[in-house]
């Protein structure tokens, strides 16, 4: 299962990098999100744009609604930036997307810099911490 995940991450990777190396920095981020999913889908992998979960509280009381830029094969939620630099706070949203929707896997990917920058996040409920993936 494991191996899938990792493997669903290095495509993405490979397939972001190649639409950073087309398109280059610039373009807003609907422009990154719209051809990361078309490249996605045609190589026929699952993608859900504007992902929404509930985040309720823990009495059950809806507090909102959180919106992820992308969910792909039902299983990792993509979080795109076009930021001059990365910033915490693009982190602190992915996991918050993360642990309001259980998902476990989450990549963060910034167009928005001259260098490319992805980074894997796998967050659990009995850690906490995010373990963070090169």
């Amino acid at each position: 299962m494991n191996d899938e995940i990792f493997a669903l991450c290095d495509f993405i990777r490979e397939t972001a990098y190649s639409i950073h190396a087309y398109l280059g920095h610039g373009h807003n981020e609907k422009v990154y999100v719209n051809a990361l999913t078309h490249r996605l889908q045609k190589q026929s992998v699952t993608v859900l744009r504007e992902y929404s979960s509930e985040v309720f509280d823990e009495d059950g009381t809806l507090l909102g609604i959180f919106q992820a830029d992308m969910f792909v094969d039902n299983r990792l939620i993509v979080e795109v930036k076009t930021a001059n630099e990365n910033h915490d706070e693009h982190t602190a949203q992915l996991l918050g997307c993360l642990l309001s929707s259980n998902v476990k896997h989450g990549l963060l990917i910034n167009f928005g810099t001259c260098r490319f920058f992805i980074k894997k996040y796998i967050f659990s409920r009995h850690h906490p911490k995010p373990e963070i993936i090169p």
